[in-house]
């Protein structure tokens, strides 16, 4: 993600959040924030997901992850989620954790299928309608098994439909 990606960035944050990342907020990360790391989707010039993460030392944690409502369910979010883990793995980190509604059944299915665990419940998390967070997290990035997964569902998605 570069900062001319931003206005598409907030058209599917629009689409996607009740309360969406303010503009500043991506700028701000982009230009300030020299532990963070963020991505796009495209669909030809199209901007159509994103998605980031915070490297807290040995820890990546994904704060933000979006795929515009007409692309979804066409493995874009997994793609997404693929290089999240190429990132997190070019950072050192050990883990990856991030936090989801309790209602977003899709996307802890996604997770889910990626290794991710729940870990924990933040109580009343999101501010638009006090909706518990589930913490979810993996295993160790450098584990064999986890390494297998990832290269098994890397293959998946490269094989064509």
């Amino acid at each position: 993600m570069g900062l001319d990606d931003i206005d598409a960035v907030q058209d599917v944050g629009r689409s996607s959040f009740p309360v969406p990342w303010p503009a500043n907020a991506f700028r701000h990360e982009l230009t300030q924030n020299r532990n963070a790391r963020y991505v796009v989707a495209r669909s030809g010039e199209r901007i159509v997901g994103y998605g980031g993460l915070w490297l807290m030392v040995d820890e990546a944690h994904i704060t933000t992850f979006a795929v515009h409502p007409d692309h979804r369910r066409q493995r874009i979010g997994e793609r997404l989620l693929q290089r999240l883990f190429e990132v997190a793995a070019v950072m050192n980190a050990e883990w990856l954790t991030l936090e989801v509604r309790a209602s977003n059944l899709g996307a802890q299915k996604l997770y889910e299928k990626y290794g991710f665990r729940r870990a924990g419940v933040r109580r009343r998390y999101y501010s638009d309608n006090n909706e518990d967070a589930l913490i979810m997290w993996t295993e160790r990035l450098g584990d064999p098994a986890v390494k297998e997964r990832l290269a098994t569902l890397r293959k998946e998605l490269d094989e064509p439909e």
